[in-house]
């Protein structure tokens, strides 16, 4: 009992095995990490503290500290991010609707698109009816993480048949739920970009892990983070009370939103009538004092940490000895691990 309580308090996860990767089937991924012989499988106990550490580490890519780390001690700052944190896990549905909202053409137009009987004309033009949405589209197929060939995707209909309809839904997908993203650029710059950079890569990542049902998996990758954004959302509005140069810069804090913001975005997921899959996928996320070990939810954790290692990697901020028992944790070899990471830097 007293382990499960300081486990939950701590972000600690309990100790689990990992199968091997699955071959990423839609990347050129694929062929370069069949060379790898298979990881074997982890039964030695998980280094807890390295899960603690991987958390702090990436929050100084959100929030460059220009003070030292407070450790367990909040400042005004953050208590009065963490007291509204708590109000907003108490009516989720204000957050919903005000602070975070899904934009409403989301669920329709991803309705339609998945339909194969739809009609592809039909397609075009409803996104066509957005010219904002169309310009992001295309801006998407042709950003080094997606463009296949020197060829520059032109138009809706070029993207259609040189991507195919699943892949142009993913990118719609995308496309509108950045718009939740309405973020002054200072700050947008600081912390939004990197949370969208790292939402893009847990989607890519688990559609390419999932085994089934790969664009639910793209978009349960693209969503988990969205508390965080909720979260930071609360930031700003608590920056205009703070004193001069305070910033979120403790231990505590970063635990909190660790915690909190994974329970968030599964109640986000619901109170957007979201399919129940997202709900109950997303809260299994939420118990981060267990590892999921099956569905998509377990496919997410571990594209987690995944991109957060690969993030934190091209920054210079991750040390060798932790790079080690990180890819250890995820069952990645190292040079599994640099094939991916070639590809993620380009998101």
């Amino acid at each position: 009992m007293i382990k499960s309580i300081f486990n939950k308090i701590f972000n600690i996860r309990e100790e689990t095995t990992l199968e091997r990767p699955k071959s990423f089937s839609q990347t050129d991924l694929s062929k370069s990490l069949d060379k790898v012989s298979a990881p074997k499988r982890q039964e030695e106990p998980v280094d807890t503290v390295v899960s603690i550490d991987l958390a702090a580490l990436f929050y100084s890519l959100l929030f460059p500290a220009r003070t030292k780390d407070a450790g367990g001690v909040a400042n005004n700052l953050e208590r009065r991010v963490m007291a509204e944190i708590e109000l907003a896990l108490a009516s989720p549905q204000v957050i919903a609707e005000k602070v975070l909202k899904l934009p409403s053409k989301v669920l329709e137009l991803d309705r339609k698109l998945a339909e194969p009987q739809f009609d592809t004309k039909d397609l075009l033009a409803l996104i066509e009816k957005d010219p904002l949405l169309s310009v992001e589209v295309l801006k998407l197929c042709n950003s080094p993480a997606f463009k296949r060939g020197d060829r520059e995707v032109t138009s809706l209909q070029q993207a259609l048949v040189q991507l195919g309809r699943e892949q142009l839904r993913r990118f719609v997908t995308s496309c509108l739920v950045r718009e939740m993203l309405d973020i002054k650029p200072i700050y947008f710059r600081r912390f939004g970009a990197e949370i969208w950079r790292h939402s893009m890569q847990v989607a890519f990542l688990t559609s390419e892990l999932s085994e089934e049902d790969r664009d639910t998996a793209f978009l349960l990758g693209l969503l988990h983070d969205v508390g965080k954004l909720a979260i930071f959302k609360m930031l700003l509005d608590a920056f205009v009370q703070a004193e001069p140069g305070e910033q979120p810069n403790s231990w505590l804090f970063r635990q909190v939103m660790t915690a909190k913001s994974l329970t968030l975005s599964a109640l986000l997921a619901k109170h957007w009538q979201l399919p129940s899959t997202f709900e109950t996928e997303l809260d299994k996320l939420a118990h981060v004092h267990t590892r999921p070990n099956e569905g998509i939810a377990a496919v997410v954790w571990r594209a987690n940490i995944i991109s957060e290692i690969s993030m934190l990697q091209q920054a210079g901020k991750l040390p060798a000895e932790m790079l080690s028992n990180l890819l250890a944790l995820v069952g990645l070899e190292p040079a599994q691990f640099e094939v991916l990471h070639e590809k993620l830097q380009q998101f």
